[in-house]
């Protein structure tokens, strides 16, 4: 066994004392990453196609399922030595200790000095918290939380809370940005009954246009806003939070606003100023990252959207994928799997791109979703202990519609230069609809556009379809080299049985806990996001410059660019 990994720092959070765990050392040094890095110059004309046809127990062998999900990786241009050195990786990483760590409350977030508790927002791992932070419970303060605003979402939905003229509240609009607003708005949007007589409407948006877009229509009477800021200070959800309050006093009386506003904060303070309600105020904790925070009281909008008993759904099927990455052997644990098999694709294999194609309507959104867990938290250029990295860590991470992109990028995805792994994510059983559509022809080209990038299509194959459709000779010659597709090039395929609030919250956090594994392989810090920063404190600056007109110099900013813009 690899040993030296872990590095251990005592902090001190309030009265107590908690360690500070991670992987510090640099993966290269492991004998794993050298194994895997010849293993990868052996095999690197390895053709998938090949691997697909010569082992008749491959899916089983490349494939997990968690109750009503299935994870197929077999069309991954992988081995099942490949497999077994990633294991090695993982194990002398000691990913299983830093798992336990994660559900235990120690401090990861160490830039920040904070542990990274989003799993007990889900009730996993409580008791091991309790006992490392020796204060109050804090799977008693989640559950009280989680009481308090799904009692309020409930009272929304039934009409019982209403505004300050006495009547029900029909439109909910929910004001915040990145994890205060991507998570919400795609379980909306994916699970809401768009029948309800609540309208549930999400702004983040910076320069007015989606706010006057939710706002169309809207009554103030019957409006409610939903204020999500940990800090109740983020610039562009401040702005639009103003505005709508502006909007609605241009009807209402002042005393109106506690009537119209709830808040997700931990600034009271700034609660008090801004007129929120005290019965209308939701905690959230610094150990609760915003991308990771859906699952908490940012989530009101979306429990407003789908109902309490759903939302207590989501919950619960990420729990069952947090049991399953707490106690599933690695080889046998999907996010784990996952997470090595992007660490082989990126690091050994060049691959620089992650393609997230749902071909599912309803999760429309996912991409960008995923786009913000992925890229935040593992868009680092340093490790753990602040020592730079000389390896790849992260990737692009986008997509969209599946059906869509067929008549888009995907042209990229087959015939471009550019490494890819693609997710191809699908729902067996379609939603219940009485207008029919087709649903088994969009299964049906999830799985043709996985076999496709595996497989790809040789000269002889499109040779003889040439001559088949009555091409001649040298027809077929012009049109040979382009129309053959190279292959060899990966997907996962990701299927739920149905698209339910528990198969969602799988599927969520089966894809944190994928961030997860890849930033403890690196030894990077998933749980900050300090690149975040810099762009907002520099547009102080520049804003003083536009709306003042200050004559001080704007280093790097020509100015003949400064005076087009005025």
């Amino acid at each position: 066994m690899w040993n030296g990994i872990l590095n251990t720092t005592t902090w001190t959070s309030g009265t107590h004392k908690v360690v500070a765990k991670g992987n510090t050392k640099d993966p290269q040094n492991t004998p794993a990453w050298a194994l895997l890095s010849d293993h990868a110059q052996k095999n690197a004309g390895l053709k998938l196609s090949n691997l697909l046809d010569s082992n008749s127990s491959r899916y089983s062998q490349f494939s997990l399922e968690l109750e009503n999900l299935l994870v197929d990786f077999s069309r991954c241009l992988a081995t099942d030595e490949t497999l077994d050195l990633l294991v090695e990786l993982a194990e002398q990483r000691q990913l299983q200790s830093n798992i336990n760590d994660l559900y235990s409350g120690a401090l990861l977030n160490r830039s920040e000095g904070r542990a990274a508790l989003h799993t007990a927002l889900r009730g996993a791992g409580s008791a091991e918290i309790q006992a490392a932070t020796d204060t109050t419970s804090v799977a008693n303060l989640v559950a009280e939380q989680l009481e308090l605003f799904l009692d309020f979402a409930d009272a929304i939905r039934a009409g019982e809370r209403l505004g300050h003229t006495g009547r029900r509240f029909t439109r909910v609009i929910n004001i915040g940005i990145g994890g205060s607003d991507l998570g919400p708005r795609l379980v909306a949007d994916a699970l809401a009954n768009h029948s309800e007589e609540v309208s549930v409407r999400y702004v983040a948006g910076i320069d007015g246009i989606e706010l006057h877009d939710a706002l169309c229509g809207a009554v103030p009477e019957t409006t409610l806003f939903i204020i999500c800021s940990k800090t109740f200070t983020t610039l562009e959800t401040r702005i639009n939070a103003d505005a709508a309050r502006q909007w609605l006093l241009s009807s209402l009386p002042q005393e109106s606003v506690a009537a119209h506003f709830a808040a997700i904060s931990v600034n009271d303070a700034a609660m008090d100023e801004f007129g929120v309600a005290t019965d209308a105020r939701f905690r959230i904790w610094d150990w609760v990252g915003g991308r990771f925070s859906l699952w908490s009281a940012i989530g009101l909008s979306a429990a407003i959207a789908i109902g309490s008993k759903s939302f207590r759904r989501l919950l619960e099927g990420a729990a069952v994928m947090d049991e399953h990455f707490m106690t599933a052997p690695l080889r046998q644990n999907i996010p784990v799997m996952l997470g090595l098999l992007a660490i082989w694709q990126q690091n050994f294999l060049g691959i620089s791109n992650y393609v997230v194609l749902p071909y599912d309507q309803r999760l429309k959104l996912l991409p960008d979703y995923l786009q913000q867990l992925f890229m935040e938290s593992l868009g680092k250029g340093v490790r753990l202990d602040g020592a730079p990295v000389n390896y790849t860590t992260g990737c692009a991470v986008w997509g969209g519609v599946g059906s869509n992109s067929q008549h888009s990028f995907a042209q990229l995805l087959h015939q471009g230069t550019a490494g890819i792994q693609v997710d191809y994510i699908g729902t067996v059983n379609g939603p219940s609809m009485s207008i029919a559509g087709g649903h088994l022809e969009g299964m049906a080209n999830l799985i043709a556009q996985a076999e496709s990038l595996a497989r790809g299509q040789a000269a002889a194959e499109v040779t003889d379809a040439l001559i088949e459709s009555g091409c001649g000779d040298a027809e077929v010659e012009q049109l040979l080299a382009h129309k053959l597709h190279p292959g060899s090039r990966p997907s996962n395929i990701i299927l739920l049985r149905q698209l339910d609030p528990a198969g969602l919250g799988m599927l969520l956090a089966m894809y944190e806990h994928q961030v997860f594994v890849e930033a403890t392989i690196w030894g990077i810090n998933p749980f900050d996001q300090w690149g975040v920063e810099l762009g907002k404190a520099r547009a102080v600056k520049f804003l003083k410059f536009l709306a003042e007109g200050a004559s001080e110099s704007l280093p790097g900013i020509g100015v003949q660019f400064l005076r087009w813009l005025k």
